[in-house]
């Protein structure tokens, strides 16, 4: 997510939703609350709010597509929507780059968890892989069945890599007193290239077809 350079103020370890809203725009929109705890979201570079819209557009147009064929389906894609986890308060909540959910029946809800189909983050040199992995493990906590990662390249303004995983609830076998430390995790299902392949196809949650010309800086 890109925001305006601010100095950030001292704050609380913690807080509520309450006391975000207090905080001024430019502040609060930097701030994730997990658990109540205050997570900083790292600036990208304009790359990366770029190529977060091209891929909304992308699953935007694809969403459209899919509900023509079957009317009774109703699907919105979005870019830098808070997802609020849990079916009441607001005090654990996380900002994807990008995600697709089911249609709400209200304009102007608080899109949950559960409402959720896929969400995908653009990372960017700045992103480190522990938060990447820490937060990819609160999705797949949350059900979301769908994660999406865009690796960019370093040395042009291009994506290098997308990658799709699906969730999974169950593990494998393990050996006797050894457990998964995240009851739920990702299996990577898809991976494309630019080299590779001439556009992002998959089938699921609908059929998702994106020209790799549609996702050019």
């Amino acid at each position: 997510m890109s925001h305006p350079h601010v100095e950030r103020p001292d704050l609380p370890e913690y807080m509520t939703w309450e006391e975000l809203e207090q905080l001024p725009d430019e502040i609060a929109g930097q701030i994730e609350l997990w658990e109540g705890r205050v997570v900083w979201l790292r600036r990208g570079p304009a790359e990366h709010q770029e190529f977060t819209n091209l891929l909304w557009s992308g699953l935007r147009r694809c969403a459209r597509e899919a509900m023509s064929a079957d009317p009774e389906q109703c699907w919105r894609a979005h870019t830098e929507t808070n997802i609020f986890f849990g079916s009441r308060g607001k005090s654990d909540f996380v900002t994807p780059d990008f995600l697709v959910t089911r249609c709400l029946p209200n304009p102007y809800q608080d899109v949950r968890a559960a409402d959720v189909l896929l969400v995908g983050e653009v990372l960017s040199p700045s992103n480190s892989q522990a938060d990447m992995d820490e937060k990819r493990a609160r999705y797949a906590r949350a059900g979301i069945p769908w994660y999406w990662e865009v690796t960019l390249q370093r040395e042009q303004s291009a994506i290098a890599m997308i990658r799709i995983f699906a969730l999974e609830s169950t593990h494998g076998d393990l050996p006797a007193g050894v457990h998964p430390l995240y009851p739920a995790n990702y299996l990577l299902t898809g991976k494309w290239v630019p080299k590779d392949s001439a556009a992002i196809s998959t089938k699921f949650p609908f059929p998702i077809h994106i020209p790799w010309s549609d996702l050019e800086f």
